[in-house]
């Protein structure tokens, strides 16, 4: 192993799995070389690191493989959380986890279906867009107190959570702009609005192997 080594993520921009692992290892100031995956020609590389060949996969300089997105957001938020991402108590970090676990589950099986009715065989996704207005309802609920979903300031729950909501906002963003919770929009417009987003969406061409090493972040 190289002493300079980096970590080497591989990530594909608008997943927003890999979104949030970049939204982490950003906000902890970790750097990698970040490899971007055109999904349907994976490179041998990915399936070598990681036979589930999804995104992200975070490779250490030590060789250790971190292949799911929250795993990678919590390394990085342990090794350095300047922001103060991590919730400070054992209690709220099990309901931040339990939020992102509602999201993860239930809400991304509505999501997928209310995005890709026809990968389902489904006339239309409009039955499961109402199943996925209910977790939304829940956010909109949790920011009328807060300005954030556990707290005052953006943190681990907002990073996981934000990136699945902003895609079933994107779904039908003229149906999501007229529904009554007045409180998510708003976070989600400051979530779009903030440098950290526009960074880690910033886009960089596929990855080929023995290319020049692309730095996430770019900066």
């Amino acid at each position: 192993m190289k002493a300079d080594a980096l970590p080497v993520l591989y990530s594909f921009r608008r997943c927003p799995y890999a979104m949030r692992a970049r939204l982490a290892l950003m906000a902890s100031g970790t750097v990698c070389e970040l490899r971007e995956v055109v999904l349907a020609r994976k490179p041998p590389a990915l399936l070598l690191a990681s036979a589930k060949g999804t995104v992200p996969v975070l490779v250490l300089p030590d060789g250790l493989v971190l292949e799911q997105s929250l795993d990678i957001m919590r390394w990085a938020l342990q090794c350095n959380d300047p922001q103060h991402w991590l919730p400070p108590s054992t209690v709220e970090m099990e309901l931040a986890l339990a939020l992102i676990a509602q999201c993860d589950g239930d809400f991304k099986s509505q999501l997928d279906r209310y995005k890709y009715p026809t990968r389902y065989d489904l006339p239309n996704g409009l039955a499961h867009r109402a199943m996925g207005a209910q977790f939304l309802l829940i956010l909109n609920t949790r920011l009328q107190t807060h300005r954030y979903l556990h707290g005052d300031h953006f943190g681990l729950a907002d990073a996981a959570i934000a990136p699945f909501v902003r895609q079933f906002a994107h779904t039908d963003p003229t149906w999501f702009a007229v529904q009554p919770w007045s409180d998510l929009q708003r976070w989600m417009a400051a979530f779009e609005a903030a440098d950290t987003y526009l960074q880690v969406m910033v886009k960089t061409p596929a990855w080929q192997a023995g290319q020049t090493p692309a730095r996430f972040p770019a900066f």
